[in-house]
C-alpha cells in the first residue's frame, strides 16, 4: 500500500464538518466542552470524598453509594451539580469513604440510564459492576518506592516475550502454586517434575528483557464470582480500563487484592531484571450501548457512520474515537496512570491503527516524561474499515509520521513461516521459494536499503520505517496459529526433526534482524495449541503451556537461550539508524531464481561498535542442503547445523565453500 500524501488538518470550525468529525452523525459532538483535570470520577483528600463525572449532555446525574461491591441496594444516593463550562457533574461527602463502593447514573433523553462505575474506576468490586474506594498507598508492596524496571537505551535492545497469565502457570507441570494468578510470577524456585525451571526462573534462564502480558485490566468475559468454572479468555473485551482483572487475583471480591497482587508481580519481575509491557485495548469496548462510555456520555466516545450506526474497525462491534479531545485525553491519561501507579514499562496497543497518529504521538511523549525507558508499539492495522481517514490512522505505513512508536512487521512474519491466513502455506524457512526479498525487508527493519527491492515485497512496497526502532519482528504470537502448529500444518508428513530445524531457523531470522525481536511464550519449548488458531476462549487444555516439553525439547530451549545471549552480546544486530544499516549490512548477490531459499549477508566494519569486525549470516530455507561461498579468512563458528554458541566456540573455518543443512542458519564471525 502506498503512503498517502500528508494532509494538513485544520481545527478551525466552519460550516463544513470539522477535522475531527468523521461523519455527519459525529458533528453534534463538536460543541461539547471538555475537562482535563486529574480528579475525574473520584478524589479522596483531607476534606472528604469528591466525585466528578464528565457528561455534558446529561439532564441529571447522581452517585449511588453501596456497602457491598456486588449485592444490596444503595445506602445513600447523592445528587450532582452541573458545571456547564467543562461539562462535569460534581458532589462531595465530608468523610473519607474508604471501603465503600459507588456507581454513577445519568438521566438522558428523559430516562435514567443503567448504573455504571464510570470510565475512570481504578478499583472495582467483583465483576467490575461497582467502583471501589480504596487507599492506594496501602496496596504498595515493600520497597515499591524504589521499584524500577530495566534501563532501555534503545528499543532495539528489548527482547519481548508475550504471555498470558493462565498459559504460564495452569498446567500441573508448572510447579506453580498460584495458578492463573498475578502471583504466579512472584514464585521463585518452581520446577517441573523433572526439575526444569518454570515461571519467573524460566524467564531469567531464557534471557528475555521484557514480558508482554496479555490484557490485565478488568475485562468482561470471565465471571469473577464463579471462578470454579475456570473460564478462559484472552481479555480483549475491555470493561474497566484502569483496574486490574479480578480473576487474576486471589480474591476478586476484595478490591485491594487485585491491585496489590498485580504490583507484587511487577516488582518481582523488576527484581529479576525483567520489564513489564501491558497489552492495552483502547480501540473498542466490550459492549456497545451498555458500555461504561455510552452510559456516561452517549455517542461521544465511539465513532459512527453517517446513519448513526457504530463504526466497527475492531470487528468487535464498535471503535473508539481517539481524535476527540476527551477520548484522546482518556487514552493518554490512562496509559500514564498505569505507568505511574503500577510502574508499567511499556504498552502494546491492540489494533493501533484505529487510533490517530496524533493521539499515539501524545501517548509516547507523555509516557517518556514519566519514564524515558518506556517502550510503545502496536498493531499497525485495523480489522475492518473506519471513518477515520487512512492518512490519519496509526498504520504501519504511517509509522514514520510518529515519534517513539513501533509497529509489528507482518512482512517478516508471513514471509518466514507462510501466510497467517492459510495453514498449509509455507514460507521461506519451510521451503517456499520467491520470498527472499520480503524476508530482506524484515532483516533491514523496513528501512531504505540500496540492495532491497521493495517492489518485490509481498506485504509492503516501500520502506515505511525511517529507523529500525520503529519495527517489531516476530513469526508467532497469541493470534493465529502459533509457530509449532503452523509448522505441523504446513510441513505435514515431514519428520519432527525437520520442524524443529525450521523453528530454529525462523527464530534465528527474527533475532538477527534489525529492529526489536518478539516471541510467543512457550515457543522455546515447542509449545502448541493443538491446532487451534483463535484460542481466545479455548480451555486451559488448549492454551496452557506443558512444561514437560522443556525436558523433551531441551535442545530447542538451549538454542533460543543462545539467540537471546547472542543478540544481547552483539550490538551489530541492534543498530539504531537506517543509515548504519545501509552502510554496515551488505547482502551477497544470489540469483534466487537459480538458488531459491538462500539469503546471505555480512555485518561489516564493527557495526554499531561491535567487538566482531565482521559477522556473516546465511539462511538456508530449502528442504535440501545448499552451499554458500564465504571469503577466505579465520572465522569463528557461532551457529551451524542447529547448534549455537554466542561466544563463537563451535569451531573455526577458513571460509570458502560451506554447505548448510536443510532449514538451517550459519553465523560466522571475525574479530
Amino acid at each position: 500500500m502506498a503512503l498517502a500524501a500528508p494532509v494538513i488538518v485544520s481545527m478551525t470550525l466552519s460550516s463544513a464538518i470539522p477535522a475531527f468529525a468523521q461523519s455527519k452523525f459525529d458533528e453534534q459532538f463538536v460543541s461539547y466542552p471538555t475537562y482535563s483535570g486529574d480528579d475525574l470520577e473520584l478524589l479522596v483528600d483531607n476534606s472528604g470524598t469528591h466525585f466528578r463525572l464528565w457528561s455534558p449532555k446529561a439532564q441529571e446525574a447522581r452517585v449511588n453509594l453501596y456497602e457491598n461491591g456486588h449485592t444490596g441496594k444503595p445506602y445513600k444516593t447523592l445528587p450532582m451539580k452541573f458545571e456547564a463550562s467543562n461539562g462535569t457533574w460534581t458532589t462531595s461527602q465530608p468523610e473519607k469513604l474508604y471501603g465503600k463502593f459507588y456507581t454513577f447514573q445519568i438521566k438522558y433523553d428523559g430516562k435514567w440510564k443503567d448504573e455504571t462505575p464510570g470510565v475512570w474506576a481504578k478499583a472495582v468490586g467483583v465483576n467490575g459492576e461497582r467502583a471501589a474506594i480504596i487507599d492506594f498507598s496501602k496496596t504498595n508492596p515493600e520497597g515499591w518506592a524504589a521499584d524500577k524496571g530495566p534501563a532501555v537505551k534503545n528499543f532495539s535492545d528489548v527482547i519481548v516475550y508475550e504471555m498470558h497469565h493462565r498459559d504460564m502457570s495452569m498446567h500441573p507441570s508448572s510447579g506453580i502454586a498460584n495458578k492463573g494468578k498475578f502471583l504466579a510470577l512472584t514464585e521463585d524456585g518452581t520446577v517441573t517434575p523433572l526439575g526444569e525451571k518454570t515461571g519467573i526462573d524460566h524467564l531469567k534462564e531464557l534471557g528475555i528483557t521484557h514480558v508482554h502480558i496479555l490484557p490485565s485490566y478488568d475485562y468482561n468475559s470471565v465471571d469473577e464470582a464463579n471462578l470454579q468454572t475456570n473460564t478462559y479468555n484472552w481479555g480483549y473485551d475491555p470493561l474497566n480500563y484502569n483496574a486490574p482483572e479480578g480473576s487474576y487475583s486471589t480474591n476478586p471480591s476484595d478490591p485491594e487484592s487485585r491491585v496489590k497482587e498485580m504490583k507484587e508481580m511487577v516488582k518481582a519481575l523488576h527484581d529479576a531484571g525483567i520489564g513489564v509491557i501491558m497489552d492495552v485495548v483502547y480501540n473498542h469496548t466490550a459492549e456497545n450501548d451498555g458500555s461504561n462510555f455510552e452510559l456516561t456520555a452517549p455517542g461521544y466516545y465511539h465513532r459512527h457512520w453517517d446513519n448513526g450506526k457504530y463504526a466497527d474497525a475492531s470487528a468487535c462491534g464498535n471503535e473508539t474515537a481517539s481524535e476527540r479531545k476527551q477520548m484522546r485525553d482518556y487514552i493518554v491519561n490512562s496509559a500514564k496512570y498505569w505507568a505511574k501507579e503500577y510502574h508499567i514499562d511499556g504498552f502494546r496497543f491492540d489494533l493501533m491503527a484505529i487510533h490517530d497518529t496524533e493521539t499515539m504521538d501524545e501517548v509516547a511523549r507523555e509516557l517518556k516524561k514519566i519514564n524515558p525507558d518506556i517502550f510503545v508499539y502496536g498493531e499497525g492495522w485495523t480489522a475492518a474499515d473506519s471513518p477515520l481517514a487512512k492518512d490519519r490512522r496509526a498504520l504501519k505505513e504511517n509509522v514514520s509520521k510518529m515519534t517513539d512508536i513501533a509497529v509489528f512487521s507482518d512482512d517478516l512474519r508471513d514471509a518466514v513461516k507462510g501466510h497467517y491466513s492459510d495453514a498449509s502455506d509455507r514460507g521461506f524457512a519451510t521451503g517456499k521459494p520467491g520470498l527472499e526479498e520480503t524476508v530482506k525487508i524484515g532483516i533491514v527493519a523496513a528501512t531504505p536499503h540500496p540492495q532491497v527491492d521493495y517492489k518485490k515485497g509481498n506485504n509492503s512496497k516501500f520502506p515505511y520505517a525511517t529507523s529500525p526502532e520503529m519495527i517489531v519482528n516476530y513469526v508467532s504470537c497469541h493470534d493465529d496459529l502459533c509457530l509449532t502448529d503452523k509448522l505441523r500444518k504446513s510441513m505435514a508428513g515431514e519428520l519432527e526433526e525437520n520442524l524443529l530445524d525450521a523453528a530454529k531457523l525462523a527464530q534465528t531470522i527474527v533475532f538477527t534482524s534489525q529492529g526489536t525481536p518478539f516471541m510467543f511464550s512457550g515457543e522455546e519449548i515447542f509449545r502448541d495449541k493443538k491446532g487451534v488458531h483463535n484460542s481466545y476462549m479455548s480451555p486451559d487444555s488448549i492454551n496452557a503451556i506443558d512444561w514437560n516439553n522443556k525436558s523433551k525439547y531441551r535442545d530447542l530451549f538451549d538454542y533460543y537461550k543462545g539467540l537471546t545471549a547472542l543478540r544481547k552480546a552483539h550490538p551489530a544486530f541492534r543498530m539504531t539508524s537506517a543509515d548504519d544499516i545501509a552502510k554496515h549490512l551488505v547482502f551477497d548477490k544470489i540469483d534466487s531464481s537459480k538458488t531459491p531459499n538462500l539469503i546471505s549477508y555480512s555485518l561489516k566494519d564493527n557495526a554499531n561498535g561491535d567487538a566482531w569486525k565482521e559477522i556473516k549470516v546465511v539462511f538456508n530455507g530449502a528442504s535440501v542442503p545448499q552451499t554458500t561461498t564465504v571469503k577466505k579468512g579465520n572465522w569463528m563458528i557461532v551457529a551451524q547445523d542447529g547448534k549455537i554458541s554466542p561466544e563463537g566456540d563451535l569451531g573455526v573455518t577458513k571460509g570458502g565453500k560451506i554447505t548448510l543443512a536443510p532449514y538451517s542458519a550459519l553465523i560466522l564471525a571475525q574479530e
